[in-house]
């Protein structure tokens, strides 16, 4: 028979379900490997072709690894928490769990028939309570911990308050909040229990803090900054703006350094750690304190200072102005009656912009006022105190000097509001245009420092601010701690309650905190999070729970370890699963996680390891990202009349130029090769049911743009449709064959027959005319054994080295030379097919059968010999007097005396000679004969 792929498909995935072909054994002998996709999101749109192409690529290792001798885990599972769920839920009232499991149900559906490998025994689902018992479990861990900086690591929250009974706050190093008390351990026992929690929630990994936040009215929830763009929500567009809350916090910063110097051991994409770095953003410098001047018209304060932390001490004698975020907790004390005004309607207009808008406008010039002045402490200068919305609150202290002529932002806002600009070096030039940054030279205006250099001044200062009690050096983080909630119905719930405004955690034995049932998914009347319109839901059925459900980011940042052991109802994973699997060996996935998920997974991997609970450092050794595929828009063109009004006339592409026109998307299921199946576009377009077409060449022929593959544009490429048409092996090898898996490119759907066609050349290979299985148990030729080996090199190289389009253009080229040659040898064909296996399965499952072999995934992949592509023979090009007559395969074996022989003794050769005896006959090895008469 023909190349049936339905047929074949199906029957391969059937067996591969049945008998859980590629299920992980986590008491194997065999050398381990990890291969993780990143956790999708089960859309109700389901899948185009864009989407696999890294799952395939997964895919492809993983079989080749197994081959290979590995004990493969390649997981798959469901990042089922999501908004897109809950606005459904909130238009429909259908509850997201019913929604999400019709898109998982729909998303499974197609992953199976691509026929990926995964260990579906291993399932896992971020919306169900086995599995999010675990993530509250995590978040009960770091609530219960802190950071001690002596061992730099996490740590036990009794060991921090042993400390407090033994000697008080005194020596305490840890990451905390600013505001930490200090008491004697006499003082810490009388606290009572309200007050030891309220100070131990200073120190604690999780914590509730006022913090700034993005908060969007129509979504009714906190976005984090990467769901924000230019001011409006990524997801539906909705306007953002900055607004104080009460929220839970992660201290992520407390592992800011241990983030950045673990980029340095894991193989990651250079842009994805340089983002990270930047996103830690280590700066050495110093704090400084800005005394409030008291004698300015503000009548709340009694006392008071401004810290600042600057990368450059040496400038400070240069400072003309302080600059505070908006939403600075000092605003509102150091704002005079006279500048209030302008305060509040500064503060209104910066509300409406996101951090990541204010951080990215470097050209607007803006700020007020506040009336009041700090004294420069080393120089006893008053200095007026501003705000503007390129200082952010929770970046730093929200405070910093501003040097105008050593900064450039600086010295715009002094030159736009005529605040003065204080040369501080003599090399400094050009101050009338532009800041000049430099650091040659020797101070000048700079008091005790004139006539230092730069590194001189540092130090100087350095020892002079701590010794005068106004600072110290100190190595600061761009890096803000994580908001750890939403006020979404659609999560985690957090599992705590309050008492007495404080709070507390729920009973471990009590997990999971299940989501209780409401009657719709808004937030109260009240301005509530949706939780609170939950009946008889609370704690010991008095305290309140918290209301806010966990981010998008908590499950996924550990779902790699319930993989591991999936099925675990007492730990989250166990010991010895974790002894076994380690870390994710190759974690493919996309560049845009890589400050959101790729951060906060490093971050609980490290807090789970001080914990003791797994043993490595970092989650993902290899990451690679895989570019995205674009789609391939066409387009139909539309004759408009004079007034510019559409007419019911269609012109093709080639002709569009004779018309004045406009283009309109259409369908690019419906094209083929450019050319539109008129018929279906009328289905498509009804009002265009009699329109008139004007063809070339009997044709329409459509327009094609490159753009994002999206449903508005029509150029979304259902795989369904395609693996209907051609098979999923097609589909396999073809999004593999469009280019390296690490760049984005075009759909292209033009190019897939070719494919087809080759996995149709390589089935024929064996088979004879009638389509009849035929192979043969000869000893294979010469011949077939490099066209063999060649292909095993290469295609192992380019597999190690995620090279997957070449590889495939490997395979053409192989199979093409064993037609050519009529190769039927067995032992030939059955390391071809498992070669071709990881790439395209079924068939290479369908004639590893045939073939008489079982269990093709436990194969063991050829061992390449070198010694078939050596070459023993040589076309030698046979001249007479200079002129080349012929070629002479002889072997390269054959010495001068030999080759002599065996040239004249050619019938052929013989014939060019007419009977004359050659003068001498000139040879070279392996170059030429030349035969002289």
């Amino acid at each position: 028979m023909d190349y049936q792929f339905k047929e074949i498909e199906q029957k391969w995935q059937k067996y591969w379900a049945e008998n859980q072909t590629f299920k992980a054994d986590t008491n194997s002998n065999k050398p381990k490997y990890y291969v993780l996709d990143m956790f999708p999101y089960p859309s109700g749109a389901g899948l185009h072709v864009g989407h696999p192409l890294g799952y395939i690529a997964s895919d492809i290792f993983s079989r080749y690894k197994r081959l290979k001798g590995f004990n493969v885990l390649h997981p798959m599972g469901y990042d089922s928490f999501g908004l897109p769920a809950e606005q459904y839920a909130i238009q429909t009232g259908q509850h997201p769990a019913i929604t999400t499991e019709a898109n998982i149900a729909t998303y499974r559906r197609q992953l199976d028939q691509i026929g990926f490998s995964f260990d579906w025994s291993r399932e896992v689902r971020t919306s169900e309570p086995s599995y999010y018992k675990w993530t509250q479990w995590i978040f009960m861990q770091l609530f219960n911990s802190w950071y001690n900086l002596e061992t730099d690591r996490a740590e036990d929250i009794t060991t921090l308050i042993e400390k407090f009974n033994a000697a008080g706050s005194e020596g305490i190093k840890a990451v905390c909040d600013e505001d930490v008390r200090s008491f004697l351990p006499s003082d810490w026992a009388t606290f009572s229990p309200e007050e030891k929690q309220t100070e131990l929630l200073k120190y604690r990994l999780t914590y509730l803090k006022e913090s700034t936040v993005n908060w969007c009215p129509a979504l009714g929830t906190v976005l984090a900054n990467d769901e924000v763009k230019d001011g409006f929500s990524e997801r539906g567009g909705y306007p953002v703006e900055q607004k104080k809350m009460m929220q839970w916090s992660m201290r992520i910063s407390a592992y800011a350094e241990r983030l950045l110097q673990g980029l340095n051991t894991i193989d990651w994409p250079e842009p994805v750690k340089e983002m990270q770095r930047n996103w830690i953003g280590k700066s050495v410098g110093a704090s400084v304190r800005f005394k409030i001047d008291l004698t300015s018209p503000i009548s709340h304060l009694t006392s008071g200072h401004i810290e600042v932390f600057t990368t450059r001490i040496d400038t400070i004698f240069g400072v003309s102005f302080i600059v505070l975020a908006p939403e600075h907790e000092l605003v509102k004390a150091l704002t005079t009656e006279a500048q209030q005004q302008e305060i509040d309607n500064y503060i209104a207009q910066t509300k409406k912009k996101s951090e990541l808008d204010r951080m990215a406008d470097t050209k607007t010039v803006s700020g007020a006022f506040t009336g009041s002045y700090v004294i420069n402490p080393v120089n006893g200068e008053k200095v007026q105190i501003w705000i503007a919305d390129y200082v952010l609150a929770g970046y730093g202290t929200g405070a910093v000097m501003g040097v105008p002529s050593g900064d450039q932002r600086d010295w715009l806002f002094a030159t736009h509001f005529n605040l003065p600009i204080i040369q501080i070096l003599d090399a400094q030039k050009n101050l009338e245009v532009e800041a000049d940054p430099t650091k040659e030279g020797k101070y000048i205006n700079s008091d005790f420092i004139n006539n230092l250099g730069y590194k001189e001044a540092v130090s100087y200062l350095n020892h002079w601010i701590e010794r005068e009690g106004v600072g110290k050096a100190k190595t600061n983080y761009r890096m803000r701690d994580a908001i750890f909630g939403r006020q979404r119905y659609w999560g985690e719930p957090i599992p705590v309650y309050f008492k007495d405004g404080l709070p507390y955690l729920i009973k471990e034995e009590e997990l999971p905190l299940m989501l209780p049932e409401i009657d719709k998914y808004l937030p109260t009347e009240s301005g509530e999070p949706p939780l609170g319109r939950a009946t008889d839901w609370s704690y010991e059925k008095q305290y309140e729970y918290e209301l806010s459900t966990m981010p998008g980011w908590a499950g996924s940042s550990w779902y790699w370890y319930r993989y591991m052991d999936a099925q675990n109802g007492c730990e989250f994973a166990s010991k010895d699963a974790i002894d076994y699997w380690k870390a994710v060996d190759l974690y493919i996935g996309g560049s845009e996680h890589a400050t959101g998920h790729l951060l906060y997974s490093r971050f609980w991997n490290k807090f789970l390891k001080d914990l003791g609970y797994v043993n490595e450092e970092e989650p993902f050794k290899k990451l690679i990202n895989q570019g995205m595929i674009q789609g391939r828009s066409n387009f139909v063109y539309r004759v408009v009349d004079a007034e510019g009004k559409g007419t019911n006339t269609l012109v093709s592409y080639g002709l569009r130029k004779e018309y004045k026109t406009s283009a309109l998307h259409v369908d690019v299921n419906i094209v083929e090769n450019e050319v539109l199946n008129i018929e279906k576009f009328k289905l498509f377009r009804p009002e265009f049911a009699n329109a008139e077409f004007i063809l070339e060449n009997g044709k329409y022929i459509c327009g094609v743009e490159v753009e994002k593959m999206s449903k508005s544009k029509f150029n979304v490429v259902n795989p369904d449709v395609l693996i209907e048409n051609y098979g999923a092996d097609t589909l396999r090898m073809y999004e593999m064959f469009l280019g390296p898996l690490e760049q984005s490119k075009p759909w292209n759907t033009n190019g897939i027959e070719g494919v087809f066609k080759f996995l149709r050349k390589f089935w024929r290979l064996f088979h004879n005319e009638e389509w009849v299985f035929s192979v043969s148990d000869s000893i294979p030729t010469k011949a077939e054994l490099k066209a063999l080996h060649k292909m095993i090199k290469k295609v192992q190289d380019d597999v190690e080295r995620f090279s997957f389009n070449t590889s495939v253009s490997s395979f053409m080229i192989a199979v093409n030379e064993l037609t050519d040659l009529k190769c039927k040898n067995r032992q030939v064909l059955e390391d071809l097919v498992v070669v071709l296996s990881p790439y395209a399965p079924h068939i290479c499952e369908e004639l590893w059968a045939l073939l008489g072999n079982t269990d093709l995934s436990n194969a063991s992949y050829p061992t390449f010999n070198p010694a078939y592509l050596e070459e023993d023979e040589f076309a030698y090009p046979i001249s007479v007097n200079g002129k080349m007559k012929m070629n002479l395969n002889l072997s390269l074996a054959l010495d001068e005396a030999q080759v002599r022989e065996a040239v004249l003794g050619n019938e052929q050769v013989k014939g060019y000679l007419e009977g004359k005896e050659p003068k001498k006959l000139i040879f070279v090895k392996g170059k030429i004969v030349n035969i002289v008469i």
